[in-house]
């Protein structure tokens, strides 16, 4: 990267990290950034509503490779931060605690640096909204048959690892997850006469156990259910609750054995309904699918890292966290690396991160180095 690149997309970072914007509500994070490409990059920038993408054509088409893209996110989290950087959060509440600041400045760094160039293959790069709630990919992903690209590629940077190195993982690397919430109606009534009402916390407490049993059998992979939220009734004690919610999210390594886990906890619902004389509804919130890598296309990301001196990890077990990335995955062959914050950094997810702006660099000379192959 060079030094007016470098520049321009760490300003851009700091601006992204100031003005977060959650997901399905990033109107300011997109025009934003489609205005830093129209301006900075001679790449053409194409609205699509509540995401945007940007591309460059090949420069003779008869003797062009097949079309290849890169995406990255732009969404932020709920969370207050703590960091203590100049360009903090604006928004109390909201903060880019999981870099996608980051992602997506490397990407108009990588527009920035193929301004001018010479190109062999069309080249795409996808701005994608909502990843954080899972709402994006599937949306963003259709570009990838719309525009018969052939190969697609993403980074995310990720702490516990040291700084710099480009960690990989063959396969699968991020689980497939959902978010369950059972609700149970039944009837309120005196406290004093619980037995005239129909309350559901027996139930609920009977799911959050029934759900330790089912993780507990034997499993191809790993699986995962975790409380997330539990609401009966309230705070009156003159009142037997007569309504209630579990919330779960489900994980599993592979989406046969997510199905399984689902269908389980709602047949088990429905027993329970029966027995307590409740009535079940089930809403299903942030789905993600597997993320597998292509074995050639991380091929592609092992060169890349050795061409440039990088040090590579092999991620022993899948990162846990899911990611919407699967939905490009499934489209076309393609590979997610992570790069390593430090192995000290404060973790995603959490009030005091803030992306590493060292790796705005690295990003964006992994993903000119993929190009080149």
């Amino acid at each position: 990267m060079n030094e007016i690149t470098e520049v321009a997309v760490t300003q851009l970072r700091h601006e992204l990290h100031h003005h977060p914007e959650l997901s399905l509500h990033e109107d300011w994070t997109k025009k934003h950034l489609m205005d830093f490409i129209r301006t900075y990059t001679d790449f053409e920038a194409e609205d699509r509503g509540a995401w945007f993408y940007a591309v460059r054509h090949a420069a003779e088409k008869d003797k062009a490779k097949d079309p290849i893209a890169f995406r990255a996110d732009f969404d932020a989290l709920p969370i207050r931060e703590t960091s203590g950087v100049s360009y903090a959060s604006a928004c109390d509440g909201r903060s880019h605690a999981c870099g996608h600041d980051g992602h997506s400045a490397a990407l108009c760094g990588l527009a920035m640096e193929l301004t001018r160039k010479l190109l062999h293959r069309d080249v795409y790069l996808i701005f994608q909204y909502g990843e954080e709630i899972g709402a994006g990919g599937k949306e963003c992903a259709k570009l990838i048959g719309e525009k018969g690209i052939s190969e697609v590629y993403a980074f995310h940077n990720l702490s516990g690892y040291p700084e710099g190195a480009v960690v990989v993982r063959e396969g699968l690397t991020q689980p497939a997850s959902r978010g369950l919430t059972i609700h149970l109606e039944g009837k309120t009534s005196h406290a004093s006469n619980p037995e005239q009402g129909r309350n559901p916390s027996l139930a609920i407490a009977e799911l959050v156990v029934y759900l330790n049993t089912l993780l507990s059998k034997p499993h191809k992979g790993m699986v995962l259910g975790t409380v997330v939220n539990i609401d009966v009734g309230t705070k009156d004690f003159g009142v037997s609750a007569g309504s209630g919610e579990l919330s779960v999210t489900l994980r599993a390594e592979y989406e046969d054995e997510l199905d399984a886990l689902e269908k389980d906890m709602r047949d088990q619902t429905e027993i329970l309904c029966g027995q307590y004389g409740l009535t079940p509804s089930y809403v299903i919130a942030d789905p993600f699918p597997e993320t597998k890598n292509d074995p050639e296309c991380l091929a592609k990301v092992r060169r890349a890292a050795a061409g440039l001196g990088l040090p590579v990890i092999e991620m022993k077990e899948l990162w846990r966290a899911s990611e919407d990335f699967g939905y490009y995955t499934k489209a076309c062959p393609g590979a997610i690396f992570y790069l390593g914050n430090g192995e000290t950094y404060a973790p995603l997810h959490t009030s005091g991160y803030d992306f590493n702006d060292s790796n705005l660099g690295r990003a964006l000379d992994m993903f000119r180095a993929i190009l080149d192959e």
